[in-house]
């Protein structure tokens, strides 16, 4: 049993309101980056805990595999990110088929992506474009693609025409994307504070080029503080921006992060560390949703969270003070 059509799923729902300016509560979608084994080798799958919920070394292939059923199955989460064999495994032994969770894998991987690389040292230079997914054999309606700027003539001409490349055969296919833009990895010249707008510019640039059948369904960006994502999402309407999750931080920051996005004009939230990392990733997720429904606060869901964790038998990985802090100062101005 494969995933019925993608109409049929929550995002498809969602991204109809969406895009008719009939946004409301309940909207904001959730996705899972469960596409690790894309950024690296045997340590990318994840800790492995006890029944206690103690770290106790790696996450096998099949015992990532496993997670990512049980969170499917769960039917919170409006999207599952993962590498094309890891949604050929989940699609063909149907456990998509009986949710609304939305399918989706990873279209490319550029050099700066793979982080997971013991030894690799890939993150120091100016990223080069790469794709490995065969988009004729993938068993998703939609993909990732992403994109770095590096504020380098060469450099970003090359990746604009890979993904112009990549947009060309989506279109044969008859796929969905959505659009990933990072931070730049390298020292581009710019001061920290002027990346946000160098940021933005580029996104709108090269989105003016694209015509409706050729625009990504949605942005997933790096939260550069309020103002900066405020004005990304309010430039153009047509534009629906989500964020990424970047590092893994306390459950403060994880909290934080979406209400901040939310209430900035953000419309979804990928998440993949602050997921894969969590002592139990089901009640994570169910939190995540009770914060971007504005049904509690991201200091009561640090709370709440860890009152789950008690009551499961599970040992936080921090205690609940240290856990309620905000580690990420992009996060503290606007914090509430």
């Amino acid at each position: 049993m494969i995933q019925p059509d993608h109409q049929q799923t929550r995002f498809a729902e969602k991204m109809a309101r969406i895009r008719a300016g009939q946004y409301r509560l309940g909207d904001f979608m959730i996705a899972d980056a469960k596409d690790a084994d894309l950024a690296g080798g045997v340590t990318a799958m994840g800790p492995r805990r006890d029944a206690g919920g103690k770290i106790v070394g790696r996450r096998t292939r099949p015992e990532f595999h496993h997670q990512i059923r049980a969170l499917i199955r769960q039917d919170v989460l409006d999207i599952m990110l993962a590498s094309t064999a890891t949604i050929e495994t989940l699609t063909q032994e149907g456990t998509f088929g009986d949710t609304r969770v939305l399918a989706a894998f990873r279209g490319n991987e550029a050099t700066d992506a793979w982080v997971g690389i013991r030894g690799g040292r890939y993150r120091e230079y100016a990223p080069l474009p790469y794709r490995g997914a065969a988009l004729e054999l993938a068993l998703a309606p939609i993909c990732l693609y992403s994109l770095t700027y590096v504020n380098h003539a060469e450099r970003d001409v090359a990746s604009l025409e890979a993904y112009a490349r990549f947009r060309s055969q989506a279109r044969q296919q008859g796929l969905m994307h959505f659009l990933e833009v990072f931070n730049p990895n390298i020292d581009i010249g710019l001061a920290a504070a002027d990346i946000p707008a160098f940021i933005n510019d580029c996104i709108i640039r090269t989105l003016a080029s694209l015509t409706r059948a050729e625009r990504p369904e949605f942005l997933k960006v790096a939260y550069n503080g309020p103002d900066a994502f405020e004005e990304l999402a309010t430039h153009d309407p047509s534009i629906v921006v989500g964020v990424l999750g970047g590092g893994q931080g306390t459950h403060r920051d994880t909290f934080e992060l979406l209400a901040q996005t939310e209430r900035h004009g953000g419309r979804l939230a990928l998440f993949g560390r602050k997921i894969n990392a969590a002592e139990h990733q089901p009640s994570i997720i169910s939190w995540m949703r009770r914060v971007v429904d504005r049904e509690t606060t991201p200091r009561e869901a640090v709370r709440g969270y860890h009152a789950d964790l008690r009551q499961l038998g599970l040992t936080a990985d921090r205690d609940l003070a240290t856990d309620s802090q905000i580690t990420e100062d992009v996060l503290r101005a606007d914090a509430q």
